[in-house]
């Protein structure tokens, strides 16, 4: 319903607020339990708070590295990293399959199989098949499994949290889009005008020819009264 609090949102509400208040290895642990928490899929609140972003020059380096990970990358990009990066749990390996699906997701409305098999590290099609029925039931993507072409269909996915440095680009790319949606606008309202002016020329030409027509009947008449004049004598 409209107005409603997911429970997702509250509890990164939550977590926020711990957040702002963890000291030493206590916010690292908090990391760890965003990451697998059910239903959070956006973190750059989180990542924006000051003390987590003091992590970057503390031994707890790794967790920063990792929630941006989860805020902006992927899957391929925790396994070129993984060897500088604190290991994941079962729940936040899936998490961050799910988050790389979001992103094929939001780039291309059918994703082949073999897309997905190859940036998810996955080997089995039946697997691959549980991961997206996971993530579908998550509501972070809505579509269907083409089975026979092997294909996922996305109808729907969840936006991901948005780097800083991508904001002048989309900022710029909306821009445009104003700018072409009030151009064309303008051709619109160009094009009413020239069909109100159409109609108006049309209505008076068409008064002038009824006031033509009228009065060149009135003249026949009474030329008909001056050559006939007999036949109205009673």
């Amino acid at each position: 319903m409209a107005g409603e609090q997911k429970p997702s949102s509250s509890l990164l509400e939550q977590f926020i607020l711990l957040a702002k208040g963890a000291k030493g290895s206590a916010l690292p642990a908090l990391i760890n339990q965003v990451l697998e928490a059910p239903g959070v899929y956006v973190f750059g609140e989180l990542l924006d708070l000051p003390p987590v972003q003091e992590l970057a020059d503390s031994p707890h380096s790794g967790y920063l590295q990792l929630l941006n990970l989860f805020a902006y990358g992927t899957y391929p990009d925790y396994v070129a990293l993984k060897d500088t990066l604190p290991e994941l749990s079962a729940v936040q390996k899936n998490k961050l399959k799910h988050l790389t699906i979001v992103s094929l997701a939001s780039r291309m409305k059918c994703i082949p199989y073999s897309v997905l098999l190859k940036d998810l590290d996955m080997r089995n099609l039946r697997e691959l098949e549980d991961l997206i029925i996971e993530a579908v039931y998550t509501d972070i993507i809505q579509g269907k499994l083409d089975q026979r072409n092997h294909v996922l269909e996305v109808d729907f996915c969840i936006g991901r949290d948005i780097p800083k440095k991508d904001i002048t680009s989309i900022v710029k790319t909306l821009q445009e889009w104003c700018d072409g949606c009030e151009a064309v606008l303008m051709g619109i309202e160009q094009q009413v005008l020239r069909a109100n002016q159409y109609k108006e020329n049309h209505i008076r030409t068409q008064q002038q020819i009824e006031t033509e027509v009228s009065g060149n009947c009135c003249k026949m008449l009474m030329l008909d009264i001056d050559a006939y004049p007999y036949f109205w004598i009673h």
